[in-house]
């Protein structure tokens, strides 16, 4: 079999804006925004990206530039792609969508990234009464290392991955989505903060059409200003996918992610070189522009022939039995021991029975 090269689907320019892409890029989910290319399940292809504040900040010692960041840019992201089989069928809703990681890597000429600690006022973190200021570290690339020179003495091999990876909602999907968000937004007080930490305002971020970027559709026509008003914006994951950053998403690992309109209408962006267990800064990865070499699979059905805690799927229905000698499956969580005990041992499964006793 002859080697593969992958076909450039969405190149970027990083020295452009994200509205001067040849190709252009968007920045919320919504059903009706156009696919920008179709790629055949079983075809190596490439996806580059800009990072996910479109170049806005720089290769600098000031962290001004996110001190003052309006996050309504966030995130750029390339595609939609609209995912045919062979005979050129496009993927359904109902369908599931194996998208297989096979390269990815920063963008060549531009390798550096960025690890941010955000202003209080503006996002703060998870830390943010311990650091209420804003500050930047800048991380530059050699090869699989990374070190900083704001961060001496430190330099370690990065685990690189898509920070969103997501399909395109149906509008009956999006519409509950809104209603979601809305509700809230409406009704969270102001004293209320996540995990007693967080201070970020609002709790959900709600469509609006500032700095609204929607691929194909331009901007001022009545069909923008409709979806615009509409979209979601990229900053949750939800039941698409999304805004996941998941860091073991790397090269060699595949995610499965449910098909709600015709073609799928996948994207990807917010490269990372790097995360730990989570973005305790909210800024936290180190961000990058990058590129992703893929392939995917549409699995006919599989939303239903699949179980998945996102639902609704039959897991949903399944009550769990025990089998001797394997671990308890199903939805339900174990006892609260066994769950304490899966928080400080991060590769213990929340199903497995450790106890030898039946569940409750």
């Amino acid at each position: 079999m002859a080697p593969l090269s992958p076909r450039l689907v969405v190149p970027v320019d990083v020295k452009k804006l994200p509205r001067e892409q040849k190709v252009p890029l968007h920045n919320r989910w919504h059903p009706d925004i156009p696919p920008v290319a179709d790629v055949t399940e079983g075809e190596l292809f490439r996806v580059e990206m800009v990072d996910w504040s479109g170049g806005r900040v720089r290769d600098d010692n000031s962290a001004d530039d996110l001190k003052f960041m309006d996050f309504t840019i966030a995130h750029y992201l390339s595609g939609p792609l609209r995912i045919v089989d062979s005979e050129g069928v496009p993927a359904s809703p109902g369908d599931l969508l194996a998208v297989e990681i096979c390269n990815l890597g920063p963008l060549p000429g531009d390798e550096w990234g960025y690890t941010a600690i955000l202003e209080r006022e503006n996002g703060g973190g998870f830390l943010t009464d311990h650091f209420p200021s804003a500050r930047k570290a800048i991380w530059y690339f050699e090869g699989i290392y990374a070190c900083s020179p704001q961060i001496p003495g430190v330099r370690f091999p990065g685990l690189t991955h898509p920070g969103v990876v997501g399909t395109a909602p149906s509008l009956e999907l999006l519409n509950i989505w809104n209603e979601r968000e809305k509700s809230l937004s409406e009704t969270s007080l102001e004293t209320i903060k996540l995990c007693e930490v967080l201070h970020q305002r609002p709790l959900a971020h709600l469509p609006t059409p500032e700095n609204c970027l929607l691929g194909k559709v331009q901007e001022g026509t009545a069909e923008w200003h409709i979806i615009a008003n509409e979209a979601a914006r990229t900053i949750a994951g939800r039941e698409n996918g999304g805004n996941c950053d998941i860091k073991n998403l790397s090269r060699g690992s595949r995610i499965y992610l449910p098909v709600f309109v015709e073609g799928a209408n996948l994207s990807t962006g917010d490269m990372h070189f790097s995360q730990g267990d989570g973005e305790i800064s909210l800024c936290g990865a180190i961000e990058m522009s990058g590129f992703l070499e893929l392939k995917c699979e549409i699995i006919r059905g599989g939303m239903k022939e699949y179980l998945t805690p996102v639902g609704p799927t039959p897991l949903h229905d399944i009550k769990p039995k025990r089998v001797k000698g394997r671990p308890l499956g199903g939805p339900q969580l174990r006892r609260l021991p066994d769950l304490l005990s899966c928080s400080n041992h991060g590769r213990l499964p929340a199903t497995q029975d450790r106890s030898g006793t039946s569940a409750p």
